[in-house]
């Protein structure tokens, strides 16, 4: 009987020997292959961080010691060895299954929910400090990858974790990768930490120390002060040590016996301790270590080739790429456009302009707040920065897009991939909100593409208008519309009629509810007998006013369709405006209820779920228009 059948619970762990062990991590990384490569996933995280799940179980008792994991896309071993093994894991990231992150309504041994960078060490914090002053004498464990340093808000819990509690952990994943390469001087001093031969003989001098002896409270006290005193009198004192946390390493990450050892010291320990350990990322899978990239987040895929195994049509683009791709062609004729991202080149679609123009590139690492004020400072020189970040990731921009960029009316464009769903991640992807709290700032043009044509029209729009501009738009597949040969500058604040009504309804759609809106009229035509009246509505802001005006006078009902919260929307703006103006045409707003929206197999399932597929919109407007015949 395989080893991974027989753990339920972490205690199951305790007293397996160390062929067991490796045997067992064996097994845990085939088992995230198999099931990746059905569902997708994060593969490369998941499968670097196999031997440190294992002995942080072996070493702490979760649910009471508390594992904290920074984005939580590597918890995959955690779940296996917390009682979510089997056919649990088999649904991975699909509807009813676990969720592809820790989850506090998950399970008792999710200690912290995440979805997004460089929470793990504040939250890790405010555990501690709450079990010290609730008396308590658990072990808080915050594990970080490496591109967690490059996020602002874990130097900020840095600086306050030696005067805050005398007892937490920091376990530094280091395989030099986030989603990309790791940039700027972090990655550097790290690097140079690990090829610093002092550095390394005396981490040799401490592990052969530390195999001879057991660990008991006392040696390691001991130990702890020796290592801090040699360290600093043979190396440069670490950038973690100026932070007041004890720094340990750097050790072999697949090794589960020395982790254990290290953990065990850490465990004692009298003073918050960093300990950096080096991983592989994508070890076990070749294909997912010769490219960690591709695989950081990855849809099924094949084994053995790594090809995607999805059914989608290859000959049309996503929509990062075909904005990726008219970025290069517009940068190509100004120098002054250039791309910024925050550690995600591929996944937004700026990797084609990092291959050809690199002095146009800008990688900052997971820091958006930087990128926005970085691409801020370049806008005041003339520059024209396309800043390109996922919906969900806007939100941690959003101070500085108000205060350095939109107050300042400065040139920033900013390209908000994966607006809407992001199925398999769930709530904390998806990009639900952006229309919400954009929309209140003066100065901000906001747009969405109906397509991928328009979705190149726009961008070449927002660079050459000389404003603060924001275009939304969904993950995946675009439309499979051709790009003119050269864009067209589109007027601002200007919707683009698809249809006409025979007066009855008139549906404003945005961006990639367009194609709905089209199927939704064409049910409705067979179901009532009417003529729908189709609106690309293309700007949030500005409204196109006077052809809402129009439409809104020459219909009984209005209907608005978004991809988005229905909460602040585009339908809040037009019923805003509709109030203004003292409209009274009856308005119906389709969007997304006001709950957290849980991850799904695909989005036909989830709108299936909620109300929103094609049918089911059309039986709400529907009888919406029959009780306007009963009123």
């Amino acid at each position: 009987m395989a080893i991974l059948e027989k753990i339920n619970a972490p205690e199951d762990l305790k007293d397996l020997s160390v062929k067991e062990l490796n045997d067992l991590a064996y097994e845990i990384r085939q088992q995230i292959i198999d099931v990746t490569s059905q569902n997708g996933g994060h593969v490369s995280p998941n499968l670097g961080i196999v031997e440190l799940s294992i002995a942080l179980h072996r070493v702490f008792n979760t649910p009471k010691d508390k594992i904290l994991f920074d984005v939580s896309h590597q918890c995959y071993t955690h779940k296996l060895l917390t009682g979510r093994n089997k056919e649990k894991f088999r649904k991975l990231r699909q509807t009813g299954g676990i969720s592809g992150f820790c989850n506090r309504s998950e399970s008792e041994h999710d200690a912290f929910g995440a979805g997004h960078a460089g929470t793990a060490a504040s939250a890790a914090l405010g555990l501690a400090v709450a079990r010290d002053r609730n008396g308590g004498d658990e072990n808080v464990i915050a594990v970080l990858g490496d591109a967690a340093l490059t996020n602002g808000i874990t130097f900020e819990a840095f600086n306050n974790i030696a005067s805050s509690t005398k007892r937490m952990i920091v376990v530094l994943n280091d395989n030099e990768m986030s989603i990309a390469k790791n940039v700027g001087a972090i990655a550097k001093y790290l690097n140079d930490v690990i090829t610093n031969p002092a550095c390394n003989r005396l981490y040799s001098d401490i592990n052969a120390f530390l195999k001879k002896n057991p660990i008991g409270a006392m040696v390691a006290k001991t130990t702890e002060k020796a290592a801090i005193n040699a360290k600093n009198f043979i190396v440069p004192s670490s950038l973690f040590e100026y932070f007041g946390l004890t720094y340990l390493g750097p050790i072999d990450g697949h090794d589960i016996a020395m982790l254990e050892k290290y953990l065990n010291f850490c465990k004692n320990a009298t003073r918050p301790v960093l300990l950096h350990i080096l991983t592989k990322k994508g070890k076990g899978l070749e294909v997912a270590m010769r490219n960690p990239e591709k695989f950081h987040g990855a849809s099924p895929y094949n084994v053995i080739t790594g090809e995607s195994t999805s059914n989608s049509d290859k000959t049309i683009p996503n929509y990062q790429d075909a904005m990726g791709k008219a970025l290069l062609r517009y940068a190509k004729n100004d120098e002054k456009i250039v791309g910024i991202t925050a550690a995600m080149a591929s996944g937004t679609g700026l990797s084609f302009i990092k291959g050809e123009l690199p002095k146009q590139f800008f990688d900052v690492g997971i820091a958006e707040e930087h990128a926005a004020v970085f691409a801020a400072g370049m806008a005041c020189e003339g520059f024209k920065p396309v800043v390109a970040i996922y919906s969900t990731f806007m939100q941690r921009a959003y101070d500085c897009a108000m205060h350095d960029v939109c107050l300042q009316r400065l040139p920033v464009t900013f390209c908000l991939d994966r607006a809407g769903l992001s199925p398999n991640d769930g709530a904390t992807h998806h990009g639900l909100f952006d229309l919400s709290f954009l929309r209140p700032l003066p100065n901000a043009v906001i747009m969405q593409p109906s397509n991928e044509d328009e979705l190149s029209d726009m961008l070449y729009t927002s660079i050459e208008s000389g404003r603060p501009c924001f275009i939304r738009y969904p993950r995946g597949k675009a439309e499979g519309v051709p790009i003119k040969d050269a864009p067209v500058k589109l007027e601002i604040g200007k919707a683009k009629q698809i249809s006409e009504s025979d007066g009855a309804i008139c549906i404003w759609a945005l961006g990639n509810m367009l194609s709905t809106a089209k199927t939704v009229s064409a049910i409705l035509n067979e179901k009532l007998g009417i003529r729908v009246g189709i609106v690309d509505a293309r700007f949030v802001k500005p409204l196109d006013t006077e052809l809402l005006r129009k439409t809104a006078g020459e219909n009984r009902l209005i209907v608005t369709l978004e991809d988005h919260a229905a909460s602040g929307g585009f339908g809040s703006a037009v019923s805003e405006f509709f109030a203004s103006e003292k409209i009274t045409t009856p308005l119906e707003v389709v969007g997304w209820p006001d709950v957290f929206i849980p991850h799904g197999t695909d989005v036909a399932t989830l709108r299936q779920q909620f109300g929103l597929s094609d049918a089911q919109i059309a039986l709400r407007i529907a009888k919406v228009f029959s009780n306007l015949d009963d009123k």
